[in-house]
């Protein structure tokens, strides 16, 4: 059974400096997120209040001949052991999905500047969520020595 496509249009789009697709150093890269012309100003109304928020973004350049729906090594590195598409954060996923936390700098009308977003210059952001506490995990979070090593200079 096919699942029906879901249908979703951008919410805001990213400005930065970053153009290319790579896979390291984005702690300090400094992000503007312009809220689309569909949606009013008070839609960030309040946002100023938290610190850190989620960002649900689109990989529009991931090239549809990379995406991958089964196992694959980790950034194609013979090092990592072959690993589910989803046991991995990489671009090349089935629906180009990109999340990531980022810290909220300053928020001036329709725009929001952010430390740490994994996102290129003119990705399509498709949600924008506020980090509260409680929606983080509760219990130790665990995770393979590969993952470990893939994220030393991520950030």
């Amino acid at each position: 059974m096919n699942p029906s496509p879901i249908l979703m249009s951008p919410v805001a789009h990213v400005h930065s400096a970053r153009t290319e697709m790579t896979d390291d150093n984005w702690g300090e890269v400094i992000s503007k997120i312009v809220l689309d012309d569909q949606f009013p100003e008070e839609a960030f109304q309040g946002i100023s209040d938290f610190s850190h928020l989620e960002i649900v973004f689109y990989f529009h350049l991931a090239p549809a001949e990379e995406i991958c729906t089964g196992a694959r090594h980790p950034r194609g590195n013979k090092n990592w052991p072959e690993t589910g598409i989803f046991a991995q954060r990489g671009k090349a996923r089935p629906n180009k999905i990109g999340l990531c936390i980022v810290e909220l700098l300053e928020h001036r009308g329709r725009v929001l500047y952010v430390r740490g977003l994994d996102a290129i210059a003119g990705t399509p952001v498709l949600d924008i969520k506020p980090v509260m506490q409680e929606f983080l995990p509760r219990t130790k979070i665990s995770q393979p020595d590969w993952s470990k090593e893939l994220m030393k200079n991520y950030w």
